[in-house]
């Protein structure tokens, strides 16, 4: 077989009966957190733009979207696989030369599922599918050096997670990995210099592109099946030579990803958590202070301290703003918090946050890079007016493989995001739909996304 069909072959013998009890607790984390992450970005800018385009093309009512209406599952996974990474809020999975988000499969997953009419059994095994295969790629082929972004690898798990969440078989799987994986390599431009919209919909577009191409495989449209190994195929062209034995691979992986507790990059939420405990120890003002240095991980450095991927001193867009380490450390300094409103053009462009960001710089360590991804340490260092500095040094956070996140936090958070769209009772419905997601049919969830943004709000 074609690694392709091994990795088809994988799909289709994964069950839920294979998922441990901890992945499968861990799996329905991360649908609460992904759910949040959605309703807290129902605003967003260019998610109204989405919409409107939803609406003006049209699409067969069969799929929900989060917050209300209907349209096809390629439309509807799109749209509310943008819902839940616009904030960049949700889940991330850190390999040593790849980081990826993938909660950004449950857009796919949903509208699979919801198409399909699945159990809530099903579209868990569906999305531990698209966990394992996206963090496996994203361990043996990291494509970020080569210049093509992480989404290049959540192809193969899309098309993987949607494949099993309709229930096709080996070979319609495997036709549906090879479209997708074929056709949807991106770059990490994406991801560089002046940040747009894109990087926030960059992964919805690879969910778009891998539904339709599944859809397409499951009326007997045909791939090429040596997407990996063939000439010109994945390894040739960009990641090089690399082995899984799907055979082995089991449905775990969801175990260590890690959820966001504040609204930053990943690599910052280390620095983030600091910067709250440094504030609570010690009696400054951010007014006193006047130097910021804050030492990290290559990895936090390049992407967002103003490395390789570009200067992080220019931030004037919300996206600009949550990729650069200085913007976040000096609004957590201002503010005490790194949350949506933080994200505001309002917000972004006050003097006083934009003075503060440029006394922030940001340099690597070897010490921690070598620590990194087992850890992600950093330490943060003020100089005051007064003559003090204050250090701090961090090896971890809440929400970390090292300290995973309590069903008590992502509550509080899902409570933060959604309250200006639901009400109470709404939220706790939400919340026991996804405890007991194993036991119910997935459109249960899908009916309670849809009153979204229609129930009355609590004051």
């Amino acid at each position: 077989m074609t690694q392709a069909e091994q990795l088809a072959a994988f799909v289709v013998r994964a069950s839920y009966e294979d998922i441990s009890d901890e992945a499968r607790q861990q799996l329905k984390l991360r649908v609460l957190d992904a759910i949040a992450c959605a309703i807290g970005a129902l605003e967003g800018e260019p998610l109204g733009m989405i919409r409107a385009q939803i609406q003006d093309f049209g699409g067969a009512e069969l799929c929900t979207l989060i917050g209300g209406g209907r349209t096809a599952p390629d439309r509807a996974a799109f749209y509310n696989s943008a819902l839940v990474r616009y904030l960049d809020f949700n889940d991330s999975y850190v390999a040593p030369g790849e980081t990826c988000h993938p909660s950004d499969n449950l857009g796919a997953v949903l509208a699979a599922a919801e198409y399909a009419k699945r159990s809530g059994k099903d579209f868990l095994t569906a999305l531990a599918v698209a966990y394992q295969v996206q963090a496996r790629l994203s361990d043996v082929a990291p494509v970020r050096a080569k210049g093509f972004d992480h989404t290049t690898q959540g192809s193969f798990a899309v098309a993987a997670a949607t494949a099993k969440a309709l229930g096709l078989n080996q070979a319609q799987t495997a036709n549906a990995i090879a479209i997708s994986g074929t056709a949807l390599n991106a770059l990490r431009v994406t991801r560089t210099g002046k940040l747009s919209h894109w990087k926030g919909l960059a992964y919805p577009n690879t969910v778009f592109g891998g539904v339709h191409a599944t859809f397409l495989a499951m009326r007997g449209i045909t791939g090429p099946l040596e997407v990996f190994e063939g000439n010109k195929g994945f390894m040739d062209s960009i990641a090089g030579p690399f082995e899984i034995d799907w055979s082995g691979e089991d449905l775990e992986r969801v175990r260590r990803t890690m959820i966001k507790r504040y609204n930053a990059e990943t690599h910052a939420q280390s620095t983030i958590e600091g910067i709250y405990e440094l504030k609570a120890e010690q009696r400054f003002s951010p007014g006193q202070i006047t130097r910021v240095e804050i030492e990290t991980f290559d990895v936090a450095y390049h992407i967002i301290g103003g490395g390789e991927e570009g200067n992080k001193h220019i931030v004037t867009t919300k996206e600009e703003a949550d990729h650069s380490l200085p913007y976040m450390v000096a609004v957590a300094l201002l503010d005490e918090q790194v949350m949506p409103e933080q994200y505001t053009s309002e917000r972004i462009q006050r003097e006083d946050v934009q003075a503060l960001l440029r006394k922030v710089s940001v340099r690597p360590v070897e010490e921690y890079s070598r620590r990194f991804p087992a850890e992600m340490p950093c330490r943060i260092t003020l100089w005051l007016d007064d003559g003090r500095v204050l250090s701090k040094e961090k090896r971890d956070f809440e929400g970390y493989l090292t300290r995973p996140m309590r069903w008590e936090t992502l509550l509080d958070k899902f409570e933060r995001l959604s309250r200006s769209y639901t009400d109470a009772a709404l939220r706790r419905e939400i919340a026991d739909a996804v405890a007991h997601l194993d036991a119910i049919p997935v459109n249960d969830l899908t009916r309670l996304l849809a009153r979204v943004g229609r129930s009355e709000r609590d004051a």
